[in-house]
């Protein structure tokens, strides 16, 4: 791949006569994270919405390079064929993990629906995988059969992390990922998130409010005031020495995020 392995071109959504993402282009490069910060609604979860095809934009466009088919336009593909792209070359982690996961089924099923989506067929195989992906998120392996809907929220996501690694995505969405737990917990999802970031060589966009989560995860960062990106640039740039007065305010921790 020689060019970007996502790129954003004008993309507007509007709901009735409000503009909750105004013009936003960018390039997203393989082994790359961007992080989408701003207070609440300042359109950076709409934005994400648009880039993972959840959301048609009113304006713009959505290209992705698929390993199958080279560079194609998110919102042109087919409902059936954007949800291929989801379920093996995406991910997508939820703030809410009952969002993210089928809680009606054991763990393992949650991990193996997504082994078998990349054409994982051999039941012994599946289930070794997902115990060592259970392993790898801090999950004892004894509760492989159990039901999402007994564990606990940092348990949830980390077992949602792990249904959206396994199959080892190529680029991979997140939405507040440490939003509504306790600061613990957080700290464990934000150490189990840069270690498997950094040790697959994932490409992600990340939404956050938190900015310290912004400096851990991302290598760039994008500002959003009012729908629109006022400010944008390397994560350590951006923090340490903002050009924009919200982005000033952002890092002074003067806004309400």
């Amino acid at each position: 791949m020689r060019g970007p392995l996502l790129s954003a071109c004008g993309v507007t959504k509007r709901f009735g006569g409000r503009i909750a993402c105004r013009d936003v282009s960018f390039d997203l490069w393989p082994g790359e994270v961007l992080g989408i910060v701003g207070e609440s609604g300042s359109g950076k979860t709409t934005l994400l919405n648009c880039l993972a095809g959840r959301l048609a934009p009113d304006g713009g466009s959505v290209t992705y390079e698929t390993l199958s088919a080279g560079i194609v336009d998110v919102h042109h593909l087919s409902e059936a064929r954007r949800r291929l792209l989801a379920r093996t070359e995406w991910g997508f982690v939820n703030q809410d993990a009952r969002d993210g996961l089928r809680m009606g089924v054991s763990a393992g099923a949650n991990i193996g629906e997504r082994l078998m989506a990349v054409g994982a067929r051999h039941y012994g195989e599946i289930r070794r995988e997902a115990i060592d992906w259970m392993t790898r998120v801090e999950i004892d392996a004894d509760r492989l059969d159990d039901r999402p809907t007994t564990y606990s929220g940092g348990m949830r996501q980390r077992l949602q992390i792990a249904r959206n690694l396994v199959s080892k995505p190529r680029l991979v969405f997140m939405d507040e990922p440490t939003g509504g737990l306790d600061v613990s917990v957080q700290a464990r999802i934000l150490d189990l998130l840069r270690g498997l970031v950094e040790g697959l060589h994932l490409s992600a966009v990340l939404v956050t409010h938190d900015l310290g989560v912004a400096r851990l995860l991302t290598h760039r960062l994008m500002v959003m005031q009012g729908g629109m990106v006022v400010e944008q640039g390397l994560t350590d740039q951006v923090l340490d020495d903002p050009q924009h007065a919200y982005t000033q305010m952002l890092v002074a921790s003067i806004l309400p995020v």
